[in-house]
């Protein structure tokens, strides 16, 4: 790099610094518009110079559901051993380049959501920050549109795939019990660090009976066992399996108030470049199987990363206690008692989501329940066709359809398949009235005859779901 060049990228440090301390004085671009400024001051290679800076390296964390959960649990954990920097629910490069621009940091830990290739080029970037790490949570249906440009989900796994293709040093972490994510870890084995993280418990989800398609050969999966959705224990004649996890969750207790789980296995340290063997058990909210993953996933992150290993079981000892379910991002499913009724809320964009919401609920349901579902929109078919088989294997005994996003013309044309094969009622709710859409919604819950009630679907995720459960809470006598 000339002396031009390292005159500028110092500009563009300066520059994004001097932003933030600016955004601290205000709201909103806090976590992008520091790094956006930076990038648009300096070059690439000046980002390539910045994300040296990090003394072991930086963590990306990506997948279709869980990110920002997972992205939360790695940084309480490895910020018990050591400095870091991290951001999460603010998917860019921009906020990547945010979190670099920190003093003293030892690690980075960002969120990255990926669409598809072209906006989100997850090749450059990898190629630019230089993960120690890339994280895989599940990859699932979604995105099906983008930018008003149909994104099939060859593509949108491809797009995910990249995001680790050209890493040559550090660990890729994958989900075994997702074909999609262990697709991409076998096909990084030859070159990096693979480590695989899954269940073995007594658990099969024989409602979760849609085909999923071999991601090498392309024809149906074998599954002994399924855990939920595309995850569990597959097989293909093609000869892909799902790989042996290297650290698995091999005890599940549940009660009302908090689950036990116990994970155990060896896991590759990146500092230390051995294995470090971790047996433990601890106490978790009520997360549902969802967010088990989430933990397990950092956890695995956690292990593989932290600079002092003899620390472990000591930290995630001590941060599992402080766990509630404000880890959550303020969007996601959680059940809430009011008065007579149970009542399960939260986004389910894609149809992983939204099955996982319906089998976090089924725990407690005992009698007949409602269906309160928001759809997608024009052009997300193929996300609509994943949400209304879960629906109809959840046998609800009333589905009560309200527009998720914008269209209610695209709404009403779900509502006509839904009842078809169930009974169900119409509610056209324009976008545009956002508080009138979630009163409805909440006057649907109390008219309801049902003692259980799920609420779940498409929807903007903080704007929707958040404020719809603080306003149903007012309600809770």
């Amino acid at each position: 790099m000339g002396l031009y060049g390292k005159i500028r990228c110092e500009t563009a440090k300066i520059s994004g610094k001097f932003a933030m301390n600016l955004v601290k004085l205000g709201k909103g671009m806090g976590k992008s518009f520091p790094g956006y400024l930076f990038l648009n001051i300096g070059t690439d290679n000046c980002l390539k110079e910045l994300a040296k800076k990090p003394g072991i390296g930086s963590i990306i964390i990506t997948g279709t559901n869980g990110k920002t959960t997972t992205t939360k649990l790695t940084s309480l954990l490895l910020a018990n051993d050591t400095e870091i920097s991290y951001n999460y629910d603010s998917n860019t490069i921009n906020a990547i380049a945010t979190g670099l621009l920190r003093d003293n940091i030892e690690l980075g830990i960002f969120e990255y959501g990926i669409r598809d290739i072209i906006h989100a080029i997850p090749d450059k970037v990898c190629e630019l920050i230089q993960p120690v790490g890339v994280v895989y949570t599940n990859v699932s249906r979604e995105h099906t549109l983008v930018a008003g440009v149909q994104n099939p989900f060859n593509s949108y796994l491809k797009a995910k795939q990249l995001l680790s293709a050209p890493m040559k040093n550090g660990i890729v972490i994958c989900n075994a019990d997702d074909p999609r994510t262990a697709y991409i870890g076998k096909r990084k084995e030859a070159d990096t660090h693979v480590t695989y993280y899954g269940l073995e418990i007594d658990m099969n989800d024989k409602s979760s009976n849609t085909d999923v398609y071999c991601p090498l050969c392309g024809e149906v999966l074998s599954y002994t066992i399924k855990y939920s959705n595309q995850r569990g224990i597959y097989s293909c004649n093609c000869g892909f399996k799902r790989p042996k996890p290297d650290i698995m969750l091999t005890e599940l207790i549940k009660d009302f108030n908090e689950w036990t789980v116990k994970i155990e296995g060896n896991i590759y340290n990146y500092n230390h470049k051995k294995l470090i063997p971790f047996n433990l058990t601890i106490k978790t909210p009520v997360f549902g199987l969802y967010n088990l993953y989430n933990l397990l996933c950092a956890v695995t992150s956690y292990i593989s990363f932290t600079p002092t290993p003899e620390k472990i079981e000591n930290t995630i000892e001590t941060i599992s206690k402080t766990l509630d379910l404000s880890i959550l991002p303020p969007g996601r499913f959680e059940i809430v008692k009011l008065n007579n009724k149970l009542i399960g809320m939260g986004q389910g964009d894609n149809g992983d989501a939204l099955k996982a919401n319906i089998q976090f609920m089924e725990d407690y349901i005992e009698d007949n329940f409602g269906f309160i579902y928001t759809t997608p929109d024009t052009g997300e078919d193929d996300i609509f066709e994943d949400h209304f088989n879960a629906l109809l294997l959840s046998k609800p005994k009333k589905v009560y359809v309200v527009p998720g996003r914008t269209s209610i013309e695209a709404a009403r044309k779900y509502y006509e398949e839904i009842n078809k094969k169930l009974d169900a009622e119409f509610y056209p709710l324009a976008y545009e009235d956002m508080p009138k859409r979630r009163k409805e919604i909440i006057k649907l819950i109390h008219k309801s005859p049902y003692p259980y009630i799920i609420v779940t679907g498409c929807g903007p995720e903080h704007y929707m779901w958040a404020e719809l459960k603080s306003e149903l809470k007012k309600h809770i006598k």
